[in-house]
């Protein structure tokens, strides 16, 4: 605690090292991701000083390198986001071990605890469940492998295991786990079958909104037609990168965005007739290669009942 005339100014310090996902970053991007902070907070802490690489002050613009060490300063700041146990409705446990669990989980959940949201999450509900994570990092995202949008249902998998965490953050960054989802997107795409590889990045003034440009992470989609509708096109959806809102941009790119997202294009009036209230994407298989037993793994999820509905009404046009 630091005084500073009869005031008394809380200082919390975190030291964080740079893991591999993040080299070649821009210091404010990894801070805001290890620590769950808006880039905007981040930037300012940078600017005040309260940022430190390898003992360095530094330009919100530089870059890191995996195994630089950030010292962060947060003064005035209220406690990070942070699990809060509490058993969260709808969320379905469809496989448990030792080393892992898979989610389904539905709209309006979040994967982790993050500053800006205060709904529910899937740690918290594994926590008030009596699930334990027993992995390193930071705690609030403690056992996250990979993460599904608030606005975006279906399986997700989170390591419960240290070993098991090293292992699936692997395979998932050497793209050899299954990711298929299905989109229901607005108009009808050509080719009918495609790949879509462009690069993703924050969009200028955009605090949660990505875009495609020039300088962004290297990103690839790849899409095939189940079925059209005479306003809508349901696609199943491969990723081979795994970049945040990803087939919401690529789709948008191509002109033809996930029904019922207002933030990348959808037409509002489509979702109203279709009775949506989020986009129409849903994580429907997860494929991977168990990390400590070798097996592999396949599970499936149904679409939920706002998806089905909506589906159900323009089929019947």
């Amino acid at each position: 605690m630091i005084m500073i005339g009869a005031r008394s100014l809380v200082v919390e310090r975190k030291v964080l090292l740079v893991p591999d996902g993040l080299n070649g970053e821009r210091v404010d991007a990894a801070v805001a991701r290890m620590l769950g902070l808006p880039r905007s907070r981040v930037a300012e802490l940078i600017g005040a000083g309260g940022v430190l690489l390898d003992g360095a002050a530094i330009d919100k613009s530089d870059r890191v390198s995996v195994g630089s060490m950030l010292e962060v300063e947060l003064p005035d700041h209220p406690r990070l986001a942070e699990v809060r146990p509490q058993q969260v409705e709808g969320v379905l446990i469809v496989h448990d071990d030792d080393d892992i669990v898979v989610i389904d989980k539905p709209v309006g959940v979040a994967a982790h605890p993050s500053l800006g949201w205060s709904g529910p999450d899937v740690l918290s509900h594994l926590a008030g469940a009596g699930f334990r994570i027993s992995t390193s990092g930071v705690p609030e995202r403690r056992g996250i492998v990979q993460r599904l949008d608030v606005g975006t249902s279906g399986l997700m998998v989170v390591a419960k295991s240290e070993r098991a965490y090293t292992i699936l953050k692997r395979a998932f960054r050497s793209r050899s786990v299954d990711k298929i989802y299905h989109a229901l997107v607005q108009g009808h795409p050509d080719p009918f079958t495609g790949t879509i590889e462009a690069p993703i990045g924050r969009q200028p003034g955009g605090e949660y909104k990505m875009a495609v440009r020039r300088g962004g992470r290297h990103s690839v989609t790849h899409y095939d037609t189940l079925e059209a509708f005479v306003a809508a096109t349901l696609l199943e959806i491969k990723l081979e990168t795994g970049r945040t809102h990803q087939i919401r941009v690529h789709m948008a790119a191509i002109r033809h965005p996930c029904v019922g997202d207002p933030m990348y294009g959808a037409d509002p009036v489509l979702a109203a007739k279709l009775g949506l209230r989020r986009q129409w994407l849903h994580a429907a298989r997860l494929g991977f290669v168990h990390p400590m037993s070798g097996e592999e793994m396949q599970f499936e999820s149904p679409y939920p009942p706002d998806l089905q509905h909506a589906l159900e009404v323009v089929s019947s046009w």
